[in-house]
């Protein structure tokens, strides 16, 4: 069973930064680094939270695909990435995890982003 789970997490991580490839390149590091962050965090957490944590993410999987596709077909019109969170659902919220939730909202919309996009991803010697 551990075995099984271990492969079900890398394979939700990897399908995650596959999807990230069709956002812009700004909230592709921010995501890329974000979930990178959440599931080092998430690691060693009881079977529970484990749970949830797989399922909050394979409905954040299923909605960036789903909107890639769209996005695909109306090619004309902006790309639009994210969805509201419910009121009910940000009750259910730890004070850490608003915190998180706010920094990654700030970092998301503000104009001068903190960190950089390199131009090309070829090494640099």
């Amino acid at each position: 069973m551990p075995g099984r789970h271990v492969s079900r997490v890398r394979a939700l991580y990897r399908l995650i930064l596959q999807l990230h490839r069709v956002l812009p390149p700004d909230l592709k590091a921010l995501g890329d680094q974000y979930v990178k962050d959440e599931f080092r965090r998430h690691k060693a957490v009881g079977s529970d939270e484990a749970q949830r944590f797989l399922q909050e993410w394979e409905m954040y999987a299923a909605v960036l695909w789903q909107q890639a596709n769209e996005n695909r077909q109306n090619s004309t019109e902006k790309a639009c990435f994210g969805i509201s969170l419910p009121e009910e659902k940000l009750n259910d919220f730890r004070d850490e995890q608003i915190g998180q939730l706010q920094e990654l909202m700030q970092e998301a919309t503000k104009p001068n982003r903190q960190f950089s996009i390199p131009e090309s991803t070829k090494p640099k010697f």
